[in-house]
């Protein structure tokens, strides 16, 4: 645990606590999957973590991999009626679980709305003080193709083909009872004054896998002032059709590299660029003997700083006690938006998608 995460006065201190998963199977029930996870969040609880972060589409194999139809791609679902993901049969004894220790929780998992029976890549936030979901998240930058691959043996990635895109953006939240002694509205303070920045109860965000690669997203967040940001991942190891090769990424071991350098590449930059914490957590190892996921899960600090990263591709808790009041540094110096920012000048950011060359000499 890195000294960096500690203050002698400070009350923003909270320990926090990355629950990754080896591989789940084709084969493996959802139930043996919650099993697992339920274990993790016991053996959290026993080293006092408040907050519990679990990876992208957590109790299923990485289903997306696979050409599925009908009630085979159906079973992957959680079907929401209601809209409380608490009262989801299959992930119930989570939600429970986490009540039961008033322990924070980031859940991801596939969503079927209700009537309208649209699909997303989701994830909740379990607030352990209030007892319910009070942040949801849909994965936007859905990676891969729709079609699969023709050549024989390929690995695909069908995200394209079974989720619609997020239609939530990217909105901060403040987890309530996180954190002690913060301003709240009966402080009878208001928000965005300079003596009240960082004082609040937490600001969180969520991201789910890709969209970690995606600076936009982290900016989104950071000019809401986050303080933590939350990814769970399924990230493949080795799937030329997919990324493409080159002599860098020729077999499987050098591709494997590359995919762990760039997940941290990602994970420490965009931290520091946003002064924030995040806690990024992979579902791992050989699914179903050939489909290989990276590990890599760690806790980065708001200096871009890894904590601590997780040691093997099984089941593994990674904790750290984090300071969120050393995120006010980065973010009243070096990345004070409101004294260097210059949006007249980004507009190609959000006007255009593809690229546009300039023209030839």
């Amino acid at each position: 645990m890195s000294s960096a995460a500690h203050t002698s006065a400070s009350t923003r201190k909270v320990i926090v606590a990355g629950a990754q998963l080896g591989a789940i199977h084709v084969d493996t029930p959802r139930s043996d999957g919650v099993k697992r996870m339920l274990k993790l969040i016991d053996d959290a609880h026993k080293q006092h973590v408040k907050l519990i972060v679990f990876p992208e589409l957590a109790p299923v194999t990485f289903f997306p991999r696979h050409l599925l139809e009908g009630e085979d791609l159906e079973a992957y679902f959680e079907q929401e009626h209601d809209g409380d993901a608490t009262q989801l049969p299959n992930l119930k004894p989570l939600f429970d679980k986490a009540k039961e220790y008033k322990m924070d929780m980031y859940l991801g998992y596939a969503e079927c709305t209700g009537s309208d029976h649209v699909h997303y890549n989701t994830s909740v936030y379990f607030s352990g003080d209030s007892g319910q979901v009070i942040s949801k998240y849909r994965k936007v930058h859905l990676p891969g193709t729709f079609e699969p691959y023709e050549r024989e043996g390929a690995t695909n990635q069908l995200e394209k083909r079974y989720f619609k895109p997020g239609d939530l953006g990217f909105q901060a939240f403040r987890a309530p009872g996180l954190v002690n002694d913060t301003l709240n509205k009966k402080s009878g303070v208001e928000a965005n004054k300079l003596e009240t920045l960082g004082k609040g109860d937490p600001i969180l965000g969520m991201l789910i896998c890709n969209d970690r690669r995606w600076p936009e997203a982290w900016r989104s967040y950071g000019l809401q002032g986050i303080e933590l940001l939350l990814c769970g991942y399924n990230t493949t190891a080795w799937a030329p059709d997919l990324i493409g090769n080159d002599e860098k990424t020729s077999t499987p071991e050098t591709a494997k590299a590359e995919a762990l350098f760039h997940n941290k590449l990602s994970i420490t930059y965009n931290s520091y660029a946003n002064a924030c914490f995040s806690i990024n957590v992979a579902k791992c190892g050989v699914e179903d003997g050939k489909y290989p996921l990276i590990g890599g899960s760690c806790i980065v600090d708001c200096d871009g700083e890894v904590m601590i990263e997780a040691q093997t591709e099984e089941d593994e808790l990674i904790i750290a006690e984090i300071d969120l009041a050393k995120c006010r540094r980065g973010k009243e110096k070096v990345f004070a938006f409101e004294k260097h920012r210059r949006v007249e000048h980004y507009g190609i950011i959000v006007e255009q998608t593809g690229v546009k060359e300039p023209d030839l000499l």
